[in-house]
């Protein structure tokens, strides 16, 4: 028996995702040099770990409040109105996620309506438009350019608006490719959202690891709270992939709906990655910052190897990620990241795992140690002589 015939039609044509199916062969190889999956090497700081353990061995091992423990959306209250300069209720405007990744899709089935349209930039994390499509809704993309350093072009943006659009999704630093966004084009874009009656989806996870300038959150601008939901967690920062808790935050009824979609799906984040979360918002600030020193200083290094090798890659103002032009190889990204990892066993991942207009590129993490990035660029840089270009 056929049981693919069960599948949904929807689901049968949704991609898997571009970056785990490539990394899945990865697996398999001895020896290969990854650029390829976006975690932190550190170990989550020990005082974070601590936290973890002690709760165990205080006997915390229950269901929370769906909506997660108060002291933790105390504490989260505490840090957004602090690093993003805005203000939420913990009791009704702030929920607990496992993940990002949940808050996205779980507002996207809590908004979106058979038909309605949302707007996001490409390139971009892999799940965007999945979870756009998975409630039947459409993904409309709005291409950034290296020229612009990968940030929104507002004409572009206002050109990709269509009747039936009911929010734009933004990811400032940028999956894959480090863009940020300054105070004035989030301004621009804010007057576009505020005009077109538009809910904004703001995941800022890679916002602490801004390494120029002052990340601005589009929550700050005036007019925006109302209309914005706030996605953040401890992945990137805090270096806690494997506890998987992440919020949202924003106005009340939306909040609401988010919740009835995590109570039937999910019920609750993990208590013990819920404590260890409170011990990094209150404590953690020193070690993210030492964590992100040693990003700049990988980001400076890769940069540069790769403009010397003659892939031209613009430096990222943010997350860990550089995103190398490979056109002068005469490859496509697919078939240059494959005979990369044949000839030289690097493995990074194929720009079009972000979007279309991903061709041309591909992204390169350096959230891995400087030993393995230089001996990464090593590897390139002899498969480049290999193709004699």
């Amino acid at each position: 028996m056929d049981a693919s015939r069960f599948l949904a039609d929807h689901i049968v044509s949704l991609p898997k995702s571009g970056i785990r199916d490539f990394f899945a062969i990865v697996s398999q190889m001895k020896d290969a040099v990854s650029l390829g999956i976006g975690e932190p090497d550190f170990v989550t700081p020990f005082h974070i770990r601590d936290a973890a353990i002690m709760a165990l061995e205080r006997g915390h091992t229950s269901y929370t409040d769906n909506r997660g423990l108060i002291q933790l959306r105390r504490e989260i209250s505490k840090y957004v109105a602090e690093n993003f300069a805005a203000e939420y209720d913990p009791e009704t405007e702030i929920m607990t996620t496992v993940g990002v990744s949940e808050a996205m899709d779980g507002i996207m089935r809590a908004i979106l309506n058979p038909g309605d349209k949302v707007i996001y930039h490409e390139p971009c994390y892999v799940s965007y438009a999945p979870s756009i499509k998975l409630c039947h809704a459409e993904a409309i993309p709005v291409e950034t350019t290296a020229e612009d350093k990968f940030a929104i072009n507002i004409d572009a943006l206002r050109a990709a608006w269509q009747p039936g659009t009911k929010a734009v999704v933004l990811n400032f630093p940028t999956n894959p490719t480090g863009g940020t966004a300054s105070k004035e084009l989030l301004e621009a874009i804010a007057k576009f959202a505020i005009e077109k009656d538009l809910l904004v989806i703001s995941d800022e996870i890679y916002s602490e690891l801004t390494f120029e300038g002052v990340h601005t959150s589009i929550v700050s601008i005036p007019g925006m709270r109302e209309r914005t939901i706030f996605l953040h967690g401890f992945s990137k920062a805090f270096a806690m992939t494997g506890f998987r808790v992440g919020y949202a935050c924003g106005p009340a009824p939306i909040i609401d709906g988010l919740l009835k979609v995590h109570q039937y799906g999910i019920l609750c984040a993990p208590i013990v990655s819920q404590e260890a979360a409170i011990e990094a918002l209150k404590n953690g600030k020193p070690a993210m910052l030492e964590m992100r020193e040693k990003y700049r200083e990988r980001r400076d290094f890769i940069v540069r190897r790769f403009n010397e090798l003659g892939l031209t890659c613009h430096s990222p103002r943010g997350s860990f990620y550089a995103f190398p032009n490979i056109t002068r190889s005469g490859m496509s990204s697919m078939d240059f990241a494959k005979g990369l990892l044949q000839a030289e066993r690097v493995a990074i991942v194929p720009g079009t795992a972000f979007g279309k207009c991903g061709e041309g590129f591909c992204r390169a993490s350096f959230s891995t140690s400087y030993a393995n990035i230089d001996e990464a660029c090593r590897r390139i840089e002899r498969y480049l002589k290999s193709l004699k270009v």
